[in-house]
C-alpha cells in the first residue's frame, strides 16, 4: 500500500511542475494549494531533497523546485524514494536472501509476474504524464 508520504510526494512534484516559473516555490504555497500540513510536507521534502528529486533554498525567495524536467522523473522513482522497494513480496526485494525454495516454489512465477507488472506500471509513467492529464481535465470540462 502506498502511504500518504508517497502520494503527497507525487502531489508536491506535480505542484512544482505546474507552477514552475524558474523561481523557488515556497512550501507554504504548495501546502495551501494541496491542502496538506506544511509541517508534514517539511518532512517529505527533506527526503526528496536528500534523494535528489528537488533542490531547496532557505530565506527570502527560498522554497523548492525540480532538479530535472517533469518528463525525466518516473513515478516509480518518486514512490521508491518515499516508500522503499516496490517489490511485491519479500523474496523479490533487491536485498533479499536467496530463497532455498525458489527452485521448487509453485507461486514464484505468479509473484514475479505481479512484481514485473507493478514495476513496469510505475516506472512506465512520468511526472509529465500526470501534468498533461491534469491540464487536459482543466481545459476540457466534464460533459453532462
Amino acid at each position: 500500500m502506498i502511504s500518504t508520504r508517497g502520494r503527497y510526494a507525487i502531489r508536491v512534484m506535480i505542484d512544482l511542475a505546474e507552477h514552475d516559473s524558474g523561481s523557488y516555490i515556497p512550501l507554504k504555497d504548495i501546502a495551501a494549494r494541496q491542502g496538506i500540513s506544511k509541517k508534514y510536507l517539511e518532512i517529505i521534502v527533506k527526503d526528496m531533497v536528500g534523494g535528489k528529486l528537488l533542490v531547496g533554498a532557505s530565506g527570502k525567495g527560498g522554497g523548492y523546485k525540480l532538479l530535472r524536467r517533469p518528463e525525466e522523473y518516473t513515478i516509480g522513482e518518486i514512490i521508491e524514494l518515499m516508500e522503499g522497494s516496490l517489490a511485491t513480496v519479500a523474496c523479490l526485494a533487491d536485498d533479499a536472501q536467496v530463497c532455498p525454495r525458489a527452485s521448487s516454489c509453485e507461486t514464484l512465477p505468479l509473484w514475479e509476474e505481479y512484481d514485473r507488472l507493478t514495476h513496469d506500471f510505475f516506472y512506465g509513467r512520468h511526472l509529465s504524464d500526470l501534468i498533461r492529464k491534469n491540464q487536459t481535465q482543466e481545459k476540457d470540462p466534464p460533459s453532462a
